[in-house]
């Protein structure tokens, strides 16, 4: 059920990314983990089960149409638009409990952010391929804000095989608990990839939200 009016302020931990251990970095990786940043988690992963427009994309893969291993939602601004994985996004009107989690955000990250896509991985199965944001409608100079929600998940990173600053860096691996905040911050998507690998023997489901600024015409 949705939480009722009243019932959904958004409740963060004190943690600031200058806490000792926020931050992670290699040559062209700037991260910033804040372990449970939201001290609210269990009731905004329920309120976003139960009230967000979950559906299921396909792509098209050598001339077959196939499922994404995850269900998403687009929300974002009037003017905004983003196109990922060759699908054209429509975005959803935000609900009232993300739009207050986005001004905390932009007020931890220092910019505006005017986009959140969420995707659910329903169990182990589901996953994210190795990739960058870095389409682009993007604006390279703000950071990702990547919230989770739910079974612990590892993200993990590698550089791109055309970077040079990055070339010979060995991978790295963030584990992502319940209420976990990370930011990416450039040079990041520049540089590296991330992905999100299968977990079998994982049950439960993840919610995540990540927040970011697309560039709009003038």
């Amino acid at each position: 059920m949705a939480s009722q009016p009243g019932h959904n302020r958004i409740m963060v931990s004190q943690q600031t990314p200058g806490d000792p251990g926020g931050f992670l970095s290699a040559p062209g990786l700037r991260l910033r983990h804040l372990p449970g940043w939201l001290a609210a988690a269990d009731a905004l992963q329920q309120d976003l089960l139960a009230s967000v427009p979950w559906k299921q994309e396909h792509i098209h893969l050598f001339g077959k149409r196939h499922p994404l291993p995850r269900l998403t939602c687009w929300m974002a601004d009037p003017g905004c638009t983003y196109r990922y994985s060759g699908l054209e996004q429509v975005g959803e009107p935000w609900l009232p409990v993300l739009l207050q989690l986005r001004q905390e955000l932009e007020q931890l990250c220092g910019h505006g952010l005017n986009s959140l896509l969420l995707n659910l991985y329903r169990d182990g199965d589901d996953a994210m391929g190795c990739h960058a944001d870095d389409e682009p409608e993007l604006d390279p100079g703000a950071a990702i804000v990547s919230l989770s929600l739910g079974v612990s998940r590892t993200l993990r990173f590698k550089p791109k095989p055309r970077s040079k600053l990055a070339n010979g860096s060995g991978p790295v691996a963030v584990e992502l608990a319940h209420g976990d905040l990370l930011l990416m911050d450039p040079p990041t998507q520049e540089h590296w990839l991330h992905e999100l690998p299968r977990r079998k023997r994982v049950q439960q489901p993840r919610i995540n939200l990540t927040f970011r600024r697309i560039r709009q015409a003038a």
